[in-house]
């Protein structure tokens, strides 16, 4: 277990996991010591960059404003988030979502290499996340052992090349190159917005918009991404000061996050001094991702062209959301506002229909899935129909992952995870379609399905006649 810890670890750590990637490309391509060590070194670096880079807009930023917006708006209901619910299903199924993942990057390998869907998923935490969602409705479907290991293990290997194939044609659009993929595990939902987006061809794209020259420092993406953030700081943070935020006697005697977002003591900041020094730290967050993102896509590229050749034939790369962020960083700040904006909308649907019609959860809109999903939503809209798509694919989007949380949530809490339920739309749609199979079938016929659906790709590719390329 030892060892098997120590490979999870690397396999999990997402810089680590790529960089190993790019070792092996580099090697196999017989490139010479300095060389691999260069494009090792930088490519675990830029994931590095990148991860602080995220790490600053969350800690730094997207949790004080989510904290804000719930006490604000006074909400109640249940925040889709990932990390939750997979740190308490490891209490109990930490061994078996460590086979699986092992297991699950093979499958990923051997898909990849026989069927037509030629990408390695390169994103280690989605990959963890996947195995534990996995390992608890295959558990609760009774299998156990070498049958649990091999039919999560099947599925996540499926699921982690599917992804990234619905994605393809828009993100070939988006980096003009067919070398790279998309590997995360919101896939389903960027393909939505792209199709949203297709209604709206023709339009002008995000990245067009022509800015009156008094406000040309708008085009500056650091600039534009950081006074929009200022005014929705001060907004948001003004109404829940307005509510009785610094007076709250209830939260003078137990601080906890809202009270404490000031800091503490003589030295607090004024509330509107916050909101700006929060709005920029958004913006230097994106800026360091950015940064990240360039020196990984250097380095990547090039050295996976060592596996495509020798392992995987014209294998591609499936990296992170963050990693079509430089190609229309406009559309990044306009998916995340229009997606969050999408979410709320969505959240008074559900307390409709809970109100008058059935008993449905109240899903709140999540400031850090809305931002990476929503805005990588906004960049996959754009692509295929400019502003309009943009707009339209990333509110689509927001509706989405409040929606299908909202029908995953009765799944998780028949698997024992009442009110907690993942955020992404892969995730959602993974859980309802095989928790649904796991509650309803008998273990041998859902290992049974499994590995039919894990073959059937791999039987199509050898059955059905490519078609002839032009």
């Amino acid at each position: 277990m030892g060892i098997l810890s120590f490979i999870v670890d690397i396999l999990s750590t997402p810089a680590i996991l790529v960089g190993l990637m790019a070792l092996l490309g580099l090697i196999l391509q017989g490139k010479s010591l300095e060389d691999v060590v260069r494009g090792t070194v930088k490519t675990i670096v830029g994931f590095l960059v990148l991860g602080a880079g995220a790490g600053f807009i969350t800690g730094g930023s997207l949790n004080s404003f989510g904290t804000l917006f719930n006490y604000a708006f006074d909400m109640q209901g249940v925040v889709p988030n990932n990390e939750a619910i997979v740190a308490l299903a490891l209490q109990d199924y930490a061994r078996y979502t460590a086979y699986i993942m092992c297991f699950g990057m093979v499958a990923n390998i051997v898909m990849a290499r026989f069927s037509r869907m030629k990408y390695i998923f390169l994103t280690g935490h989605h990959t963890l996340y996947m195995a534990c969602m996995l390992a608890i409705i295959f558990t609760v479907g009774g299998l156990s052992g070498f049958k649990l290991v091999v039919a999560a293990g099947l599925v996540l290997g499926l699921v982690m090349v599917l992804s990234p194939a619905i994605c393809q044609p828009t993100m070939r659009k988006i980096v003009n190159t067919d070398e790279l993929g998309f590997g995360h595990f919101g896939g389903f939902g960027y393909w939505f917005s792209a199709q949203i987006g297709k209604l709206f061809k023709g339009a002008k794209s995000s990245e067009d918009i022509n800015f009156p020259q008094r406000i040309a420092f708008l085009r500056d993406t650091t600039v534009a991404i950081g006074f929009t953030m200022i005014i929705i700081f001060i907004i948001v943070t003004g109404v829940a000061v307005g509510k009785g935020l610094l007076t709250d006697p209830v939260l003078a005697a137990n601080p906890g996050d809202l009270a404490a977002l000031f800091g503490e003591g003589d030295t607090k900041p004024s509330w509107i001094v916050w909101s700006i020094t929060k709005g920029l730290s958004f913006a230097g967050g994106v800026y360091i991702v950015l940064a990240g993102v360039r020196l990984i896509l250097g380095e990547i590229v090039p050295a996976f062209k060592g596996i495509a050749e020798k392992l995987v034939p014209n294998a591609k790369p499936a990296l992170d959301c963050p990693v079509v962020f430089p190609y229309a960083p406009n559309a990044v700040l306009i998916g995340f506002l229009v997606s969050f904006a999408g979410g709320i909308l969505g959240l008074f649907i559900l307390y409709f229909v809970n109100a008058s019609l059935i008993p449905v959860a109240l899903i709140l809109p999540g400031v850090i899935p809305h931002f990476f999903c929503g805005a990588t939503a906004g960049v996959f809209g754009n692509a295929q129909g400019g502003l309009k798509g943009c707009v339209a694919g990333a509110f689509g989007h927001g509706l989405l992952i409040t929606f299908l949380p909202a029908i995953a949530l009765p799944v998780f809490g028949a698997l024992g995870f009442a009110n907690t339920t993942f955020s992404d739309a892969d995730f959602s749609i993974t859980s309802i379609v095989f928790g649904n199979v796991a509650n309803g079938a008998s273990a041998n016929v859902l290992f049974a399905i499994c590995i039919a659906v894990f073959l059937l790709p791999i039987i199509y590719n050898y059955v059905v006649p490519k078609k002839a390329s032009k």
